[in-house]
């Protein structure tokens, strides 16, 4: 199976290479500047069946034809009336020149609300979480959306340190701000204080969904050069898409275009010169060419709405529960469901709201009083069909969700609410900075998507692996604790071999999260520390020996403090405590990028 991964390019104009020769990949649009002796981590090598997703660090650009904008069709007739104007003299050509003028004229007004982006970032390193990476740059595209305000793609600002902004035809470059970032939408909302930016400039206006075969005009700034580009193609298709970033599946719009890296965070436009959508991925494959994807405007408005209702980007629901589809008559008479409708419901999340009011063996025919078919889609516009989680997409989080079910043979009306989804094995550490802990020389970590690629995968263990690709939380903020290494001192003699291994328990109490670890440690009163380890390996250590020795590991390691700055806080119990059941770590991935199968999919 093609797999879809993001590309990052150098100011070199070299793409990092994908992870197989003959594979597909999807990337981002922010180009990278050379940084020396730094080389770009490359993707971790995904299962076998699983889409490998990736952001393309600077969107891809599309050219399109617009009023005011003259396209190759206009160009050519140009050349080719070029001998008829020179025999009708020169009035003709200061008219033809005219028109031309006014044409620029426009062209500006559209090209102009466009900016060049430029990024440094410092990413955590989580294998030693107490510092961070190299430092690096990268440029995208962003655009005006009014009220002081730039629309961009979240993975252009990712773990920024500066952010600067420069228009077309300035010579200026503007320090801007990062005011909410979007993760699973991969948008970023930037404000820039310096008036003068904003002199003589016009926002762009948001349009409506797209058709197919309508054209689209993207500008950004890519590879290939240092100013503006504009490339077209047309609307090739429309459906929830998985966004490489944010690893979440939204509405897409799928054009035909070269897309180049550098134009993510450009604009889409129409052909009356309404923005339509944010570029922001391509899917590379040697079996395929010129498909890049635009956010379209319904999720660009609920991040924007989302951030002007809460004062910050909250994301977007789901319903938490995996769902099967009834496309089999067998299937759906032996549920008792009396027409070609309905998904099946396999697995609840516990820490979802929806876990109180569906179970599994339920079976979802409605949502919100819409139809949902036998092959987990619902209506869309006039003829067309899309994915049923499209639905929940265009939910807030605390929206309420009533649902039609059949549980039985019995049809009911229930109603939950819908929050985002919380996962024990998070795909991006909030805060930028991962938190840890050393408790003498063990370095305690909470288990993350980013620590997997940055360790790789092999070096985790198949256990480790499995509870990170199949385990649930079973309540609000558990995680997943590990010792990612053991820095060496005589006070942890015969432990230095230890790496990667998931603490259960501290002096008999089961570990809920790394702030609890802390916790346990700091009120602990028992001569020893005892650790019990994943495959009952023990740990015992003095309490007052493990003190005494922290001093000396921190110097000696240049270290700052034994714990991360989030861990000072006083411990507060998680609400709403279930206890484990054999449920909760099932057979099925727990997300969509993961599964091996078409006919299961998490809402």
């Amino acid at each position: 199976m093609a797999c879809v991964a993001a590309l990052l390019a150098s100011p070199a104009l070299l793409p990092f290479p994908s992870t197989a020769s003959s594979t597909a990949t999807s990337s981002c649009s922010c180009r990278l500047r050379s940084r020396p002796a730094v080389v770009a981590h490359a993707p971790r090598q995904q299962p076998r069946g699983r889409r490998a997703l990736r952001r393309f660090d600077e969107v891809e650009g599309v050219s399109k034809k617009r009023r005011g904008i003259g396209g190759g069709a206009s160009g050519a007739a140009g050349s080719q009336a070029s001998s008829p104007r020179r025999d009708r003299g020169l009035a003709v050509d200061f008219k033809e020149s005219q028109v031309a003028e006014l044409e620029d004229l426009e062209e500006d007004k559209f090209l102009n609300a466009v900016v060049k982006v430029y990024c440094t970032h410092i990413a955590p390193d989580y294998g030693l979480p107490w510092q961070k990476q190299r430092q690096h740059s990268s440029s995208g595209s962003a655009f005006m959306i009014g009220d002081g305000k730039l629309l961009t793609n979240a993975h252009c600002v990712e773990h920024d340190t500066q952010v600067k902004v420069k228009r077309r035809g300035d010579d200026k470059k503007y320090i801007a701000k990062v005011l909410a970032r979007g993760i699973e939408c991969d948008l970023a909302l930037l404000s820039v204080e310096n008036e003068e930016f904003w002199k003589g400039t016009e926002a762009l206006s948001f349009g409506r969904l797209p058709c197919l075969q309508d054209s689209v005009t993207v500008v950004g700034y890519p590879l290939g050069g240092d100013t503006i580009s504009v490339t077209k193609g047309v609307v090739s298709r429309i459906e929830v898409t998985p966004y490489a970033h944010g690893t979440s599946d939204l509405l897409g719009i799928q054009i035909d275009a070269a897309i180049n890296p550098g134009n993510s965070g450009g604009p889409a436009f129409n052909e009356q010169g309404e923005c339509i959508g944010v570029a922001f991925q391509v899917y590379r494959s040697d079996e395929a060419e010129n498909i890049g994807y635009v956010i379209p405007t319904t999720v660009v408005s609920h991040f924007l709405n989302d951030y002007q209702k809460n004062g910050k980007y909250t994301g977007f629901p789901c319903l938490g529960v995996l769902l099967q589809k009834l496309e089999n008559p067998a299937l759906r008479e032996s549920l008792k469901v009396p027409s070609s409708e309905g998904v099946l419901v396999r697995r609840v999340e516990p820490t979802a709201p929806a876990s109180s009011v569906l179970r599994k063996g339920d079976v979802i025919v409605s949502f919100d009083g819409i139809a949902v078919g036998c092959e987990a889609t619902v209506p869309f516009r006039s003829t067309e069909r899309i994915a049923f989680r499209y639905l929940t997409s265009q939910k807030y989080a605390g929206d309420i969700a009533q649902l039609g079910i059949i549980r039985d043979g019995n049809s009911m009306k229930v109603q939950t609410i819908l929050q985002p989804r919380k996962h024990l094995v998070p795909f991006h550490v909030e805060g930028g900075q991962p938190s840890y802990l050393i408790v003498a020389g063990l370095v305690f970590t909470p288990l993350t998507e980013p620590f997997i690629e940055e360790e790789c995968e092999d070096t985790l263990g198949l256990k480790l692996l499995a509870k990170a690709r199949y385990s649930l939380a079973t309540f609000e903020r558990e995680q997943i604790v590990i010792v990612s290494q053991v820095l060496a001192h005589e006070v942890n003699i015969g432990y230095e071999h230890m790496g990667n291994q998931q603490v259960i328990k501290l002096n008999g109490t089961a570990v809920k999260n790394i702030h609890h670890l802390a916790h346990l440690v700091d009120t602990c009163e028992d001569k020893f520390l005892t650790f019990e380890f994943e495959d009952d390996f023990l740990v015992v250590l003095h309490r007052e020996e493990a003190i005494a020795a922290s001093s000396e590991i921190l110097k000696e390691h240049a270290i700052p403090s034994v714990r991360s700055s989030d861990l000072s806080e006083p411990y507060v119990e998680a609400k709403n405590e279930v206890q484990k059941t054999s449920e909760d770590f099932g057979e099925s991935p727990v997300t969509n990028f993961e599964m091996g199968i078409d006919c299961l999919l998490w809402a």
